[in-house]
């Protein structure tokens, strides 16, 4: 299967550009003009690398780098029109894996491309650990989650939230971010309903597991799936 490249960019002769020269190099150019719609995209199918413009119609760049960051753990390489020094070290800062400025050359950028997935994968497999999430088993065409092969009685949201922490294994994930990516209007919610539903799960789970803690609280923080969860029930 061929990686999945987002390109974020409202340009669209840009894009085209970008997508002609990765297609040419063995990559699946995927293309968003807009943040939203990066977002959507990237929670559809996260994708191996994302080519984020700074300067986008609906939101900074900067700003969907943190939420992009937020939901997946995927490389990011920013471009921009823009030689600042200071847009340069803020980006590097956010923790973004590269930075290429406008006028680029398409094969430099796709070398860079392929240098920043290198670098990746080489650093997830120096530090590979088993996942916990082989406690559990998701089936998403009947929205059900198994811990420990028994299937959990789990109310929509009680889904969302589990099926969200099981994703990433270790990452503490703020009440705000829960709500955001759970809830219909998360607007409309307040933190005591996340609060709620962990409280229910962890009943839940404890039912199964009573020895165990899968869901860790980070005071001030939010809330982790835990990393140390055995691969079979204790």
């Amino acid at each position: 299967m061929k990686p999945l490249i987002l390109i974020v960019e409202d340009e669209p002769g840009i894009a085209d550009t970008l997508q002609y020269a990765l297609r040419t190099d063995g990559f699946e150019p995927r293309w968003c003009a807009t943040g939203e719609a990066a977002l959507q995209a990237a929670a559809a199918q996260v994708p191996a690398l994302v080519i984020l413009d700074v300067g986008l119609p609906d939101i900074n760049g900067f700003e969907l780098f943190k939420r992009l960051r937020e939901r997946v753990d995927v490389p990011v390489l920013f471009l921009t029109a823009r030689g600042d020094e200071i847009d340069r070290v803020v980006g590097l800062e956010l923790g973004a894996d590269d930075y290429v400025a406008k006028p680029f050359s398409p094969r430099e950028l796709v070398a860079r491309v392929r240098t920043v997935l290198r670098r990746t994968a080489r650093g997830a497999s120096a530090n590979h650990t088993p996942a916990p999430a082989a406690a559990f088993e998701i089936d998403e065409g009947r929205r059900t989650i198994r811990f420990y092969g028994r299937a959990l009685e789990l109310s929509r949201y009680e889904y969302g939230l589990l099926k969200t922490l099981i994703r990433r294994p270790g990452h503490v994930f703020s009440r705000d971010t829960l709500l955001e990516q759970v809830w219909d209007d998360p607007g409309e919610s307040l933190d005591r309903t996340v609060d709620a539903h962990v409280k229910t799960l962890r009943a839940k789970l404890k039912a199964i597991a009573p020895a165990l803690e899968p869901i860790r609280t980070h005071r001030g923080a939010g809330y982790a799936l835990a990393e140390d969860l055995p691969a079979s029930q204790p």
